[in-house]
């Protein structure tokens, strides 16, 4: 089982966020806790990706078409820490 770690800038953002992006969100976490990272790849509409740039060594869910996760994998400790949910900027 992996364990999930959110940065603490999201407690602020929870409130802001539409219901339907907390839903997918409570759906990725439970994919990412019993069945790890690489499972979400499985998921088309998840859009899983690694990301380059300033972000590299992160990787990218999408919510909806608006909101991303982003997040870093640990495979040594088995722990996902989402760094931030935030509008995506195409």
């Amino acid at each position: 089982m992996w364990r999930i770690e959110e940065h603490r800038r999201l407690e602020r953002k929870w409130p802001k966020l539409p219901h339907q992006v907390l839903k997918k969100y409570e759906l990725w976490k439970s994919i990412v806790r019993y069945n790890g990272p690489a499972a979400l790849r499985g998921f088309p509409g998840l859009h899983d990706e690694a990301l380059k740039g300033e972000w590299k060594g992160y990787r990218s869910s999408r919510l909806s078409l608006q909101f991303r996760l982003i997040y870093e994998v640990f495979e040594k400790e088995t722990l996902v820490r989402v760094e931030d949910i935030n509008p995506h900027r195409h």
